[in-house]
């Protein structure tokens, strides 16, 4: 037996011990001064031999809690992806997913933004409702927003609670045009250089991911047609953060459609210190896992069921 196993062996008499200390700590809910007190041994003792029945396996720690299985997942999510973090929410028969993801992406960034920082935003259902959320905090702090494309109308929603002009930056811009010389144009033009300037030198960037999915916002809100995500499927892809479609490995797609965006490209938006994505849903699981593999994101925001079955692809 080599050294390290000898510190952890026990002789029966010591099970017994410290599975009375374990059951009065865990069982009983008394500290570490009143369980030494009750069997003549010192504080330092009993913690020593807390900490010697978990490394034995003598103790197991179940935190009966709907997070419990939640905080193992977002653990695997950062090791398999390399994710800075993760946060997962539990399983909920109802309610919308968008507002609940939403109202936990809303809480992450409340947690990180300090005074006078940036937030890039891209945008979404999802996105929106999170600077809804943070509209109070947004002001007090004194944080600036500043989208990642054009599309003003879809910025308006979420940009539009409580906060002055002076502190929101939107790309003077249509989200696509119709050719590919008009978006170079555009693009050239001083305000929305001037804007998107500005987005690269953001703090944060919040974003959605869309699924290639008749319902996807982009062809919600005109920006795309059907028979435009057809062929876009047709040529591998499965999932777009701000307009950019990409293929499996998260690797973006050669399509003309992004020669007629007006917005960051791939290259600007991972140059930002904190990309963050809040995402779920069934249709969603191999979009936001291509978007984990290519390194797209730093921070993943999801649901359990959304979690669970991206883990399970790269599993089997």
């Amino acid at each position: 037996m080599n050294e390290a196993n000898d510190e952890l062996a026990f002789e029966p008499h010591e099970e017994e011990l410290l599975s009375r200390v374990a059951w009065h700590y865990y069982h009983d809910g008394l500290t570490q001064s009143e369980i030494g007190e009750r069997l003549n041994l010192s504080r330092i003792k009993v913690s020593r031999m807390l900490d010697r029945g978990r490394k034995m396996g003598l103790i197991h720690v179940h935190i009966n809690s709907s997070y419990g299985g939640c905080f193992a997942l977002e653990a695997r999510l950062q090791e398999i992806y390399g994710l800075d973090e993760a946060r997962v929410i539990p399983a909920q028969e109802t309610g919308n997913i968008n507002d609940r993801l939403a109202e936990a992406a809303s809480q992450y960034l409340m947690g990180r933004l300090k005074d006078q920082e940036m937030l890039a935003v891209g945008w979404g259902a999802t996105v929106m409702g999170t600077l809804q959320r943070l509209a109070r905090t947004l002001s007090y702090r004194d944080i600036s927003l500043v989208s990642l494309t054009g599309g003003v109308s879809a910025y308006i929603e979420g940009v539009a609670s409580g906060r002055s002009s002076q502190n929101v930056h939107l790309i003077p811009a249509p989200l696509v045009v119709s050719q590919e010389n008009i978006a170079e144009a555009i693009r050239a033009e001083r305000h929305v250089v001037e804007v998107m300037s500005m987005a690269r030198t953001a703090n944060y960037a919040l974003v959605g991911i869309g699924a290639v999915a008749d319902e996807a916002t982009l062809i919600a809100s005109g920006y795309a047609s059907r028979s435009q995500f057809e062929i876009f499927r047709r040529q591998g892809a499965v999932g777009d953060i701000i307009g950019i479609f990409y293929d499996q490995n998260g690797e973006p797609l050669d399509l003309p459609f992004h020669k007629m965006l007006v917005g960051l490209d791939f290259g600007a938006l991972s140059a930002i210190p904190q990309v963050i994505a809040a995402a779920g849903g069934p249709k969603k699981i191999d979009a936001i896992r291509a978007a984990a593999r290519g390194g797209r994101i730093d921070v993943l925001i999801t649901d359990e069921p959304t979690a669970q079955a991206i883990i399970e692809k790269d599993q089997a």
